[in-house]
């Protein structure tokens, strides 16, 4: 669709005189102020798509190219690549929305403890009349009369085996979850268990000694959880909902700190510290997109494929490393053992930033948690 030019040459955002079609001082394309629907509505595409020849267009490189996207950046050759930030803000939305979108599974507990009452009484039913017609001293209405006296008595049997049953499958289930939490607990839960209200677990910390007590910190924690319980909420339901809204911001605070890493471990480099910003950011973008993809497949993958998935999620950590070394070495241009031993040193501080960081995005959940 043919755009509508001004033929006045006079910039209607700021006022320079132009000399082509766009404004050389702030931008603006000199386009007729009234303009059609189509006309808007071409334009809202065309920018659209645009966006999504960028984004599609630096995809690339960033991923069969390691270093390449960041070097190009710092060349200066920008245009025809998405802009950084916009990048790692569209990338980083998309990847927590799906780390963080799992839904949880249903047991469908219901209809498994119907099938076992019903599956127990079935054969405890067939057990008492074979038991029964084995005795030859019974006739036949004495037989009958005996059976239904006795499965009289079989729903409250069964029920309590299979109360037996289910306290025994919750245990089994509190451990797998558990598990599934990666040995995740919050300060505070075994108290909950042990003392009924707060005071009665201040009590008892004044019986220990001062070096037995449990500091500030423990202390806030514990009354977290009681305060907590008073409203019928969960300690790690609320914990894990704060980090799921924290953690976007956690990482987004770590991409200067791993920029600052970068620059005292290349400090020969000469480098400015915004290009270790750069680099920093187009690495995340690869990590976040990647990760994406292999939750994704993950997904995919029947869960009796366990070897393949072993198999897959080995082969990826091996392409995480691969790319995370030749993107150094492209981008600082070091030497092959000179860049794995930048490489071990930077993932070494990088870890200890990241516990640290997790650490006081925890602490703060807790405190701004209702």
């Amino acid at each position: 669709m043919k755009k509508h030019y001004r033929h006045e040459n006079d910039c209607l955002n700021c006022g320079t005189i132009l000399e082509g079609k766009f404004c050389h001082n702030c931008g603006q394309e000199n386009l007729e102020m009234k303009e059609s629907f189509g006309h808007m509505l071409n334009h809202a595409i065309s920018d659209y798509f645009h966006f999504d020849y960028q984004f599609f267009h630096t995809l690339r490189p960033l991923f069969f190219k390691p270093g390449h996207l960041t070097n190009e950046y710092l060349m200066g050759r920008r245009a025809q690549y998405l802009h950084p930030v916009k990048m790692y803000i569209f990338i980083s939305l998309v990847f927590f929305v799906i780390i963080f979108s799992g839904k949880k599974n249903e047991t469908g507990s219901e209809k498994k403890v119907t099938k076992s009452e019903q599956k127990g009484r079935d054969n405890a039913k067939k057990a008492i009349d074979k038991g029964i017609n084995a005795n030859p001293t019974l006739s036949a209405e004495q037989k009958a009369e005996l059976s239904k006296k006795i499965k009289a008595f079989i729903p409250d049997t069964i029920a309590k085996e299979i109360n037996a049953d289910l306290k025994k499958d919750s245990k089994k289930v509190k451990e797998q979850k558990a598990d599934d939490d990666g040995g995740f607990t919050i300060y505070g839960d075994d108290n909950i268990n042990k003392f009924k209200t707060y005071e009665e677990y201040l009590a008892d910390q004044n019986k220990l000694s001062a070096d037995k007590r449990d500091n500030r910190i423990e202390h806030y924690l514990v009354k977290k959880n009681f305060d907590w319980k008073k409203q019928g909420k969960n300690a790690k339901e609320i914990l894990g909902e704060g980090l799921k809204h924290n953690a976007p911001k956690m990482m987004f605070l770590l991409l200067p700190m791993f920029a600052f890493i970068l620059k005292l471990a290349f400090w020969k480099n000469h480098k400015f510290y915004v290009e270790h910003v750069i680099y920093t950011i187009h690495l995340h973008c690869f990590l976040f997109l990647f990760l994406t993809l292999i939750m994704l497949v993950n997904i995919i993958l029947p869960e009796s494929w366990g070897t393949v998935v072993d198999l897959f999620q080995t082969l990826a950590i091996i392409i995480i490393i691969w790319y995370v070394y030749r993107s150094l070495r492209i981008v600082y241009n070091r030497s092959r053992w000179r860049t794995v031993s930048k490489m071990i040193g930077v993932s070494f501080m990088y870890s200890i930033v990241f516990g640290l960081s997790f650490f006081i995005i925890l602490i703060i959940t807790a405190i701004t948690s209702v």
